[in-house]
């Protein structure tokens, strides 16, 4: 069996006061996911004087990097919408479909910046999630 990359195929919202949408990321462009949980702390003092192990953990969010979003500046607007659910103090649903088939989801938020670039229509946009982005599909 192969490993298959590629394309995310869209991310789709569902926010309870702003609506829902489908955000479509430009081809050939790399997210990232990480589906947030625990992790174990990676230093290498973290041990006893007899070589035992401190193990030390911590719950990290979950995120998605996502590729650069196509920016319809005058129809759909998506770096308006993008800019009110990180305002709005309720999260949205979000799905992530790659080309693969495979679907993650969770409730969460664009976090951090979210800027656009004008010539070349693309929205910056990161996702951060409560709990664990969880694999759909």
């Amino acid at each position: 069996m192969s490993y298959i990359g590629g394309d995310i195929i869209e991310i789709t919202y569902n926010h309870p006061v702003i609506g829902s949408g489908t955000l479509y990321c430009k081809s050939n462009e790399d997210g990232t996911i990480d589906p947030g949980g625990y992790r174990t702390n990676d230093d290498a003092n973290q041990v006893t004087g007899d070589g035992k192990m401190i193990v030390q953990l911590n719950r990290v969010l979950a995120r998605f990097e996502a590729p650069p979003i196509a920016w319809d500046m005058t129809g759909a607007d998506e770096l308006f919408k993008l800019k009110d659910m990180a305002a709005s103090p309720v999260n949205a649903d979000w799905t992530i479909n790659h080309v693969s088939g495979s679907i993650w989801g969770g409730k969460g938020r664009p976090v951090g910046d979210i800027q656009a670039a004008t010539n070349s229509a693309q929205v910056t946009l990161i996702l951060a999630f409560e709990n664990e982005l969880k694999k759909l599909s």
